[in-house]
């Protein structure tokens, strides 16, 4: 028998949210068996918990914001990925501002901090969601197809396909939790620096830095856009290169390191189904409204 699990200590990390800029503080905190996972703004008086569930999620464009009344979370994908894939089932989030730190781009540091708070066993089973049919989101505009099918654990299967040949097509699998902690929690979130102005001018990003995304550059750099840059994140305009289609502020751990990144946001993305899965997933160009729009069929073919 497998137990439900919460975890050991409260923890909190800190930093700003990648798309509000605005500096939050999340705690992370034990919560009793069959709690799920909860979602708490300690910054309103007498908010109510916002469930992490599919039916909350109330966007999906660049990241996935879940919402209870006139209180929303966003960017949860990778607290939620690193939740799921240290086999979390219970835990309170209370977090002081509309969206939770990007941190370094990726799962790592949540990853850390629940290995150091450690991992507590309920006194309760763990209640799987298994799948009993094949469940199939299909748009065919955009040629994205996510297919989940029964199967005896958790397995992804995710490939990507990019105009740019700096990231072509790559695929991804996963097949253990383990591999999950060692392989893919650290994989950070991508960008082409072509994407960057026009997400300022949506309003988006005024947290991102060169330091928590890998940002691709498909064409030299001007002098222009050095100084630009340069004063964008307070740098010294002669440190800004390019280093085989990458800015040289982080190097890539993997070849493949945007794909493992989409795969690391499914894993948070399909915990919204709000439970733990058993089945076999092949996704093609996945990405939050087609992982949110996936865990939504689920919920509604089996939690009748």
């Amino acid at each position: 028998m497998e137990f439900q699990t919460t975890i050991n200590t409260p923890f909190t990390l800190s930093g700003p949210g990648l798309h509000t800029g605005k500096f939050t503080h999340t705690t992370i905190k034990p919560a009793p068996a069959n709690s799920g996972i909860v979602f708490r703004r300690t910054d309103v008086e007498g908010s109510g918990d916002i469930a992490a569930v599919a039916e909350n999620v109330t966007d999906t464009n660049h990241g996935t914001t879940i919402t209870s009344g006139n209180l929303s979370v966003s960017t949860i994908e990778h607290l939620m990925s690193a939740l799921h894939g240290m086999r979390i089932d219970n835990a309170i989030v209370e977090v002081d501002g509309p969206e939770l730190p990007i941190l370094d781009g990726s799962a790592r540091l949540w990853v850390e901090q629940i290995a150091k708070a450690g991992i507590t066993q309920l006194d309760a089973e763990r209640n799987y969601l298994r799948l009993t049919q094949p469940v199939v989101w299909y748009d065919e505009a955009s040629g994205i197809e996510m297919k989940a099918e029964p199967a005896e654990d958790f397995v992804v299967d995710s490939s990507i396909e990019f105009k740019s040949e700096l990231i072509g097509s790559q695929s991804a699998r996963l097949t253990s939790y383990e591999q999950y902690v060692e392989e893919y929690a650290k994989c950070r979130t991508f960008v082409f620096l072509r994407e960057v102005e026009a997400l300022l001018a949506l309003n988006l990003i005024k947290g991102g830095d060169l330091d928590n995304a890998l940002v691709f550059v498909d064409k030299p750099l001007t002098d222009e856009e050095k100084t630009r840059l340069a004063a964008l994140y307070n740098r010294d305009k002669e440190s800004i290169n390019v280093t085989n289609g990458v800015l040289n502020t982080i190097e890539p751990f993997f070849p493949n390191e945007p794909a493992r990144h989409k795969l690391l946001d499914f894993v948070g993305d399909i915990y919204l189904v709000g439970k733990p899965i058993k089945g076999h997933f092949t996704l093609k160009c996945p990405g939050h409204r087609a992982n949110v729009a996936l865990a939504q069929l689920i919920r509604k073919s089996t939690l009748k």
